[in-house]
């Protein structure tokens, strides 16, 4: 299974959050969305990502209040990320060497989507689930 599968699955749906937004406006989305992480966007190009464990470092740094933090403080830069025809192990160890656990999915510099950790985890099961039926009925119909 490749990226633009587990993408397709998903949905289109993606939101973003300039840089020079306030990081409480970016707890408020996430909250309401569900959602782990924000891809930071500049002029239509993506500059970084804001996820749940950046913004629990900044709280603990400022004494559990984000005050005015702008999202720049935050984010990460330059993320780690993927590109469309990359395999889900590939994802897997990649996500696994480099601690992310949301890819952002780039074609050139264009941002496709982001794949979280979860997605990572479900796309493998789903196929060791579609092996595992294959194996079986394999072995039903071995001949005696």
């Amino acid at each position: 299974m490749q990226v633009k599968e587990i993408l397709r699955v998903k949905g289109s749906r993606l939101l973003s959050i300039e840089p020079s937004g306030r990081a409480v406006e970016a707890v408020k989305t996430m909250a309401s969305e569900n959602l782990g992480s924000l891809v930071v966007l500049e002029q239509g190009r993506m500059i970084g990502m804001l996820t749940f464990h950046e913004l629990l470092r900044a709280l603990a740094q400022r004494g559990g209040s984000l005050g005015d933090l702008k999202v720049a403080e935050a984010m990460v830069r330059d993320p780690v990320t993927a590109t469309p025809e990359m395999e889900v192990n590939d994802l897997r160890r990649t996500m696994l060497e480099t601690g992310a656990r949301y890819l952002p999915v780039l074609e050139g510099e264009k941002l496709l989507g982001v794949i979280s950790f979860r997605d990572v985890a479900k796309a493998v099961l789903e196929e060791q689930d579609f092996e595992n039926k294959m194996l079986k009925g394999y072995i039903k119909n071995w001949p005696a």
